[in-house]
């Protein structure tokens, strides 16, 4: 059986040697390589005297004004983590159906919880692309509950919303968890989101994360979006206080932000075409995924992936070894989509290692 305890983060390395005054580029953590435009928060702002609002009233605001969403329908978090956690021992999940591979936490979640787990494998011949939908139902037919990432992380598979749905129609009594943590970096969104449809189903929760699209993962910033029964029935289970001021300050913030959101996936969209092609060139590296702002690739040149990672290492370039992942031990890594020059730097160095470097 797996522990229970966490891998060290993609970016735990890089902090280190950031704080080692070592100049890095991590490409291992997924988050945006724009930072939204709210300014400075001051003291003041972040209001340490006084307590935040019990319910995180900023952050479900937020995600009301945003997405159009029914305010009832919203929990917010302490980033999606906190939903992950929650939702299995709410729900009282015993047997949680998950796609492998995938985000290790929903598997810990479930653990935690008392939950057997079971998987769905997602085969490299295939590409990663999802089973048929009468393959996923054979397997929730042992199952309480399908719990899956759209896109999944590290792949990049794509969870179709019509899927889902015709699956919670079918089992009104199984639950349908998706994690929407890069949803708004794929070119689909936000029609491929299930947020606005929760009313119609009960068995159907998202959790969505402010983290990855805002560059925000110091500040814990997320919600789990459903019926709102279903969010009554887990405000029984949640902690209270988890959202701080200062969060809420910034999330209140995010809704001034105009103009951020195209710019941002205009950016995403072109980098990774043009990075995709790019590394086409090199024979022996294989890309999977793209749909989001990483791509998760397969390395067989001459030199072992230890090789490929320690050189990367030496000249200041951080990439996510993804060989403690479940079906890709076999030199997988993953890489995030940063700004231009930052790409080219990563490209440069591949073309490098592989004995291609050249102008492109």
């Amino acid at each position: 059986m797996k522990t229970l305890f966490h891998h060290e983060h993609g970016g735990a390395r890089a902090g280190k040697e950031r704080a080692e005054g070592r100049e890095v580029l991590d490409f291992s953590v997924n988050i945006s390589p724009l930072f939204p435009p709210i300014g400075e928060l001051s003291f003041d702002d972040m209001q340490p005297r006084h307590y935040p609002s019990i319910d995180g009233r900023g952050v479900r605001r937020f995600y009301a004004e945003k997405f159009e969403l029914n305010p009832a329908s919203v929990l917010p978090l302490n980033g999606a983590i906190e939903g992950i956690y929650l939702i299995p021992r709410a729900l009282r999940i015993r047997r949680l159906l998950l796609l492998s591979p995938s985000f290790y936490d929903y598997e810990r979640a479930g653990r935690v919880a008392g939950a057997e787990i079971s998987y769905i494998h997602l085969e490299r011949e295939n590409r990663f692309r999802l089973p048929g939908i009468e393959e996923l139902a054979t397997a929730l037919a042992e199952a309480d509950a399908f719990f899956a990432a759209n896109p999944n992380n590290p792949t990049g598979t794509k969870l179709p919303p019509e899927i889902v749905m015709a699956l919670a129609s079918r089992f009104p009594e199984k639950w349908f968890i998706v994690d929407e943590a890069f949803i708004q970096f794929t070119a689909a969104f936000p029609d491929n989101s299930l947020m606005g449809k929760v009313h119609a189903l009960k068995n159907v929760i998202v959790i969505h994360s402010l983290t990855k699209f805002y560059a925000l993962p110091g500040l814990r910033l997320g919600a789990v979006v459903a019926h709102p029964e279903i969010i009554r029935h887990l405000l029984d289970y949640k902690e209270p206080w988890t959202v701080n001021s200062a969060a809420e300050s910034v999330a209140l913030r995010l809704l001034q932000c105009n103009g951020f959101d195209r710019e941002l996936r205009e950016l995403i969209f072109s980098e990774r075409t043009r990075v995709a092609a790019a590394l086409s060139e090199i024979e022996g590296l294989h890309l999977y995924g793209g749909r989001a702002n990483f791509f998760l690739a397969q390395w067989q040149r001459g030199v072992s992936l230890d090789e490929l990672l320690e050189y990367l290492r030496s000249i200041g370039i951080h990439v996510r070894d993804c060989r403690n992942f479940a079906g890709l031990e076999v030199n997988y890594f993953r890489f995030a989509i940063m700004l231009p020059e930052e790409n080219n730097r990563l490209l440069a160095a591949i073309r490098g290692a592989a004995g291609l470097n050249r102008e492109h």
